[in-house]
């Protein structure tokens, strides 16, 4: 392992990418994240091969790509995408140690996409279905929010995936992991709408749930893009982004349950530390929880 040679290290990568995908099993979007950041991994690195690199390297790369304008929060994405690699090299190449072990970036501030109140909700599904797009964007609409899903599990169901008899759908997340969620009745409701006109849109061979003009999987940015049409044409005063509608889902049911365990479930999200990013509560309900809970604060009736 003492070749310099930039071919080299593209054959490394390539192997690892191949190992997340055949043994890890992880998706064709997280394997492109990784391939981008390892990208300028070896960009960086020129021409010093992988395994003389050491940790005062990593370190001027992280200071470098911060001084260029990268956020913390991209800078540890992609740290942690340069650790696992190292990790691979050491237990399939034979490399000493991982030049990436316990670096840090500097830290970004945690800021909350803008959620949707549950009027703005009611008036951006209130929108006329006067055709074939109409329903199948209501349709879409109505699940991502009853349901809290993200854009690309959205974009990747199957009819099949609904099951109407018990309200629920089987959604494929991060890691390939399957969760079941509830599925409430106005979006069951545009479902069995659009689904009755599916079939004339449908293209030979296609399976997916939501479809483009064309009879094909609908794909994210055509999501997002009839998102914002939506919300221009019900006159909602704020950019409406797909993600709003997963963090408004998860704020709304946790200030109406208040129980976090059970939104991290239907998130998907492996630790509830992520719940907790993407959720919040205002100060009036959390002050209402205090009051009803504290032993020390009760107020007298």
């Amino acid at each position: 392992m003492n070749s310099h040679a930039p071919e080299e290290k593209t054959v490394l990568v390539s192997a690892y990418l191949s190992h997340l995908t055949n043994e890890r099993r992880l998706s064709a979007l997280t394997e492109k994240s990784y391939a981008r950041d390892l990208a300028i991994l070896l960009q960086l690195s020129e021409a010093t091969s992988l395994n003389q690199l050491r940790a005062h390297d990593i370190r001027h790369f992280i200071v470098k790509l911060h001084g260029e304008g990268l956020s913390g929060r991209s800078l540890a994405r992609m740290l942690s995408a340069w650790r696992g690699f190292y990790r691979y090299l050491i237990r399939h190449h034979g490399y000493a140690d991982n030049p990436c072990n316990g670096m840090r970036v500097p830290k970004s501030p945690k800021n909350l996409p803008h959620a949707l109140s549950p009027d703005e909700t009611v008036k951006l599904m209130a929108f006329e279905q006067e055709d074939q797009l109409s329903i199948r964007d209501r349709a879409m609409l109505e699940l991502f929010y009853s349901s809290g899903l993200r854009l690309t599990e959205l974009t990747q169901l199957k009819p099949e995936d609904i099951d109407f008899t018990e309200g629920t759908v089987r959604v494929r997340g991060k890691g390939n992991k399957t969760r079941v969620v509830p599925v409430g009745s106005y979006a069951l409701q545009a479902l069995q709408a659009w689904l009755k006109q599916r079939a004339a849109m449908l293209a030979p061979g296609e399976t997916a749930l939501f479809l483009s003009l064309r009879g094909k999987r609908i794909s994210p940015r055509a999501v997002e893009y009839r998102l914002q049409i939506r919300a221009n044409q019900q006159n909602l005063s704020t950019h409406t982004f797909p993600h709003a509608l997963r963090h408004s889902f998860a704020s709304h049911m946790l200030q109406s349950s208040g129980d976090l365990r059970a939104v991290q479930e239907m998130l998907g999200h492996a630790s509830i530390s992520t719940t907790q990013v993407y959720t919040h509560l205002d100060f009036q309900h959390l002050a209402m929880i205090y009051d009803n809970t504290h032993p020390r604060a009760k107020r007298k009736k």
